[in-house]
């Protein structure tokens, strides 16, 4: 591995087109989230299972693009995208990302099957896992697959919910599980700190993606022992 800046003083310099072309070459196949199931599935240990969090988050969208719509809450428009995160807030996966008009439940059986998917990809067994989600993510179908895949659905219940209010069927809740729900502001937090996801710019759904699976890696990375 050379220094970064071996690109630029060597003979063959390091160009703005030669970074593009290498950047968009490897979104296209893939390369950027088959890093992130690689270092996930050689890297268990590093992880906390002992409950996930799930968690929407809006990025306000800059240039236009794919899946992008506005979101009155934040006054602009945005894209939104679900996030795993393991009990640290280490993230996990990411979904294809939504347009901003949309809530957390839009589309929440084909996002949470694509996130189930990452994981399985990456030897992560979900089977026992708590699931701590606001009441944001109280939907029958989300609490059906938990049941399907031996997820505990730890999910605060919605009072606006009137089919879940008028059941007479017990729903499970821990408060104090639920409490663990702060660990998806460091995830956040963590996230907003790589700038090019602070605010989006790519066009590209793919692209923008990408990026997350790097951010994804370099967070894990700074975990590994003498990485």
């Amino acid at each position: 591995m050379l220094p970064v800046e071996k690109f630029f003083t060597s003979e063959k310099r390091l160009t703005a087109n030669g970074v593009y072309y290498h950047f968009n070459k490897w979104v296209k196949n893939g390369c950027f989230k088959k890093v992130w199931i690689e270092l996930l599935k050689t890297n268990h240990k590093l992880l906390d299972l002992s409950c996930m969090q799930p968690d929407g988050s809006h990025t306000p969208a800059k240039n236009g693009g794919e899946h992008i719509g506005y979101q009155s809450r934040k006054a602009a428009r945005t894209t939104n995208a679900l996030f795993f995160s393991d009990n640290q807030g280490l993230p996990l996966a990411v979904a294809t990302p939504q347009s901003g008009n949309h809530h957390d439940l839009h589309d929440v059986e084909q996002l949470f099957e694509e996130l189930y998917h990452l994981l399985s990809e990456a030897d992560v067994d979900l089977k026992g896992v708590f699931m701590n989600a606001d009441s944001g993510f109280d939907a029958q179908v989300l609490r059906e697959q938990c049941s399907e895949k031996q997820i505990e659905a730890n999910i605060e219940v919605n009072e606006r919910n009137q089919k879940q209010a008028l059941s007479t069927d017990y729903v499970y809740f821990d408060d104090l599980l639920y409490k663990r729900r702060f660990v998806t502001e460091k995830m956040n937090a963590w996230i907003d700190s790589f700038k090019a996801l602070l605010i989006r710019f790519e066009t590209s759904v793919k692209a923008w993606m990408a990026l997350h699976f790097i951010a994804f890696s370099v967070l894990l990375c700074r975990k590994i022992p003498n990485c």
